[in-house]
């Protein structure tokens, strides 16, 4: 089996060994990179005044967002600065899980070690971006000096329990205590806990690390709901609700579907073309590539159009991808010990979807146009959890329960029913570019009414479904045993609202003619 893999081992692996061995202190009580119990939860403000022991993650201000107007030739110094921001954060938040005991005795430990020397590295970089701004005949954004500064995330269920074991059972003991954890085994041991207690791990997943020193860094309990429970809420949606199909009698009722294989052949890697070109590992965490075969961060536009291609179509040669879906197993994957697998949270069995469909829909109230070749589009935003929600697009579900959409929780599907992942892409185009300063600017999402807005064109909007059969989680005694959970960056704790999609169209002219001619004159073609 072919992978489109390269080895990535650094100091940050590691780091990422030695936060494995990081656990319980005497008093308050682990809390190794604790978490929310959901995204919506609100988070506090607290900066300095955080108890080391209520870091849960570290929270950093996105500076990409804030880049809406980058001149053409600094793109790609930027894209590397920003990288190199991301690559710091993950440092930073593997020393806060590999410093515990240093936290417990110095209240100030996590502000003055940590987070102090994180803006002062992020100082540096945000300059570097502005440099290459201005070099390029560009502005920076004013205030960029104003987010280099980050907080410390305070674990909201151990404020509320005082200090003691997490509410959602993250896998940790309570200081001197006997009792069992959910967690991996930590360290070399063979079960004990590496610290101050002697608790048993018993479970696969969901403290701080295991016995091969990896991360282990979520999700819990609370990030799974029984789809059973939930109450009809009608289809999966896009941003704000919006980004339906078309359904009336007006506009372009017609739908064009390619079929692009599951990714059988392991085409993964933990780069991300779009958002890093020139990065290696600038994602952090793996993807499943479907279509195009030729998808890493050094892949130019040529090379895309030379590539062979998964789909059934020969004339789509696009990139379909999206972060891997893993079950928490203790399953040994080949990027077990490398950067954007294990040394960064990310573990377990890779789960290869059962099905994955690609449909292009029209627009509610007119034709759509054809997408220019190498339109690069994002939905969603793998760092929702710290980011918030204003780019958020997730849909979970169940198979025969598609009429209940889930944003910030994973489904537990009844026997028989399976997982169901869906994307709704923006499908608003500004008519020019095929990308942006920050990959958001050049499209958008319909308006309520379905049509697009300022001007913005109307092109086939990509629906990607993907199916996994998933072995149903268990909750036990507040925790979950074998979750499963969709790839992220590490200070992301695997939430579900976290979870994104990746297009870059490489349709050939002739191709994409056909499905704008389709999609317009009502038809279902493939």
């Amino acid at each position: 089996m072919g992978r489109n893999t390269r080895k990535r081992r650094s100091p940050l692996a590691v780091r990422a060994i030695a936060a494995s061995a990081a656990l319980a202190v005497a008093g308050g009580g682990l809390v190794w990179a604790n978490f929310y119990a959901s995204a919506g939860e609100s988070k506090s403000n607290q900066n300095s005044t955080l108890a080391s022991s209520q870091v849960a993650t570290i929270d950093c201000p996105d500076v990409g967002q804030k880049l809406t107007s980058v001149p053409e030739g600094a793109r790609q110094g930027v894209a590397k600065e920003l990288a190199l921001l991301d690559q710091q954060i993950t440092e930073a938040y593997m020393r806060l899980a590999d410093t515990r005991q240093a936290q417990a005795g110095d209240a100030g430990f996590v502000n003055n070690a940590i987070l102090g020397p994180l803006k002062s590295k992020r100082t540096a970089t945000i300059d570097r971006i502005g440099i290459n701004i201005r070099r390029a005949g560009g502005q920076a954004p004013q205030g960029m000096d104003q987010l280099a500064a980050c907080q410390g995330v305070a674990d909201q269920n151990q404020i509320n329990n005082g200090g003691g074991q997490g509410g959602d059972g993250q896998g940790q003991d309570n200081g001197q205590d006997q009792g069992q954890d959910q967690g991996q085994d930590n360290g070399q041991d063979q079960g004990q806990d590496n610290g101050q207690d002697q608790g048993q791990d018993n479970g696969n997943g969901n403290g701080n690390g295991n016995g091969n020193g990896q991360v282990v860094n979520g999700p819990v309990a609370d990030d799974f709901v029984d789809i059973t429970t939930v109450q009809p809420n009608g289809g999966p949606k896009g941003v704000n609700g919006n980004g339906l199909a078309a359904n009336g009698n007006s506009g372009s009722t017609g739908t064009f579907t390619t079929s692009c294989g599951t990714n059988g052949n392991d085409n993964h890697n933990s780069d991300n073309i779009i958002v890093a070109p020139g990065v290696d590992n600038g994602a952090q965490h793996t993807h499943d590539y479907v279509g195009n075969q030729n998808n890493n961060a050094f892949t130019s536009d040529q090379q895309f159009l030379q590539a062979n291609t998964s789909c059934q179509n020969q004339g789509d040669k696009s990139s379909y991808y999206w972060p891997v879906l893993r079950l928490q197993d203790g399953t040994q994957e080949f990027d077990a010990n490398d950067l954007g697998g294990g040394a960064e949270g990310n573990i377990g069995r890779i789960l290869e979807a059962s099905q994955a469909e690609l449909k292009f829909v029209g627009n509610k109230k007119s034709d759509v146009v054809a997408m220019p070749q190498a339109l690069r589009i994002i939905t969603g935003d793998a760092k929702a959890f710290n980011n918030g929600l204003a780019n958020a697009n997730t849909n979970w579900s169940c198979t025969g329960f598609e009429d209940r959409q889930l944003t910030d929780k994973y489904p537990i599907c009844p026997e028989g029913s399976s997982v169901v992942r869906t994307s709704f892409f923006q499908s608003c185009w500004d008519g020019q570019n095929i990308d942006s300063a920050n990959h958001r600017t050049h499209v958008d999402f319909v308006e309520a009414d379905g049509s697009c807005a300022n001007g913005f064109q109307a092109i086939p909007q990509l629906q990607a479904r993907l199916v996994y059969d998933v072995p149903a989680p268990q909750i036990q005694n507040g925790q979950v045993v074998n979750p499963f959970a969709v790839d992220g960056f590490p200070t992301e704790l695997h939430k579900p609202i976290t979870d994104h999609n990746d297009f870059i169209n490489f349709f050939d002219e002739n191709t994409m003619n056909q499905m704008v001619d389709c999609i317009n004159s009502g038809q279902d073609c493939q």
